[in-house]
C-alpha cells in the first residue's frame, strides 16, 4: 500500500509538521510504502486559468513539481493531508498545487454547457489533519478549522476520493499541554491504515 503524506505548513517543525512526521514513523513498513512531501518546499507554478488541460490533460505549464506531486497521488492508494488553518482555509501552497492538478481530481468539460464533473480518483481514502489555534468550540466555526476541512473535502471528494478519517486539533497556542494525547491519537491511526 502507497501513502502518501502531503504536509501544506510553512513551519518544519510546527504542530503539523510534527503530527505527520510521527504518523510517518509510526506507519508499519512491512505494509506500507509511506512519504512525506513539504508542500512550501515545491515549486509550484500558479495556475494562468488558461484551460488547455480541460477536460483531462495535463498542466500546460512547463514541468515542475506540480505534475511530480500529480504523479504521486494517482500511485498513491491513501492519502493524508495535513494543514494548519489559514483565515478558515488551507494555506495557499497548498491550493496553487490544487488549482493547477483540476484534472487530476476531476473530468471536466471547459464549457460549461457540458460540465458534468466526473470524479478521476475513486478508491483513494484520505485522512485529513487540521490544526488552528482557536480552541474548541470556535474552532468549529465555518472561519476557523471547520472551513479548512470543508474546502479540503471539496477538493478530495470532487475526485471520488474517500475521507475515512479527520483529526482537528484545536487550541494550538496550548499544544504542548496536550502533545502526548495528539500523538497517541495519530499513532493508533498509523496502526489502522494497513486495514483501510
Amino acid at each position: 500500500m502507497n501513502v502518501l503524506i502531503i504536509n501544506a505548513s510553512p513551519r518544519k517543525k510546527g504542530i503539523t509538521s510534527t503530527l505527520l512526521h510521527e504518523i510517518k514513523t509510526s506507519i508499519s513498513p512491512k505494509h506500507c510504502i509511506s512519504e512525506i512531501v513539504r508542500i512550501q518546499a515545491l515549486n509550484i507554478k500558479p495556475c494562468t486559468g488558461c484551460l488547455k488541460c480541460r477536460p483531462d490533460k495535463a498542466c500546460i505549464l512547463p514541468r515542475d513539481d506540480g505534475h511530480i506531486l500529480s504523479d504521486k497521488i494517482r500511485e498513491s492508494d491513501i492519502l493524508i493531508v495535513g494543514s494548519p488553518v489559514f483565515w478558515g482555509n488551507m494555506p495557499g501552497t497548498l491550493k496553487i498545487f490544487f488549482d493547477r492538478n483540476v484534472p487530476l481530481f476531476e473530468y471536466c468539460e471547459a464549457k460549461p454547457i457540458n460540465y458534468i464533473p466526473k470524479p478521476q480518483l475513486k478508491g483513494k481514502k484520505a485522512i485529513l489533519i487540521v490544526s488552528g489555534g482557536s480552541p474548541y468550540p470556535f474552532n468549529l466555526l465555518p472561519s476557523q478549522s471547520r472551513g479548512t476541512i470543508r474546502s479540503l473535502k471539496t477538493v478530495l471528494k470532487s475526485g471520488g476520493i474517500k475521507i475515512v478519517f479527520v483529526l482537528n486539533v484545536p487550541d494550538t497556542y496550548n499544544f504542548e499541554k496536550k502533545k502526548d494525547i495528539y500523538l497517541k491519537k495519530v499513532k493508533k491511526l498509523a496502526a489502522k491504515i494497513q486495514n483501510l
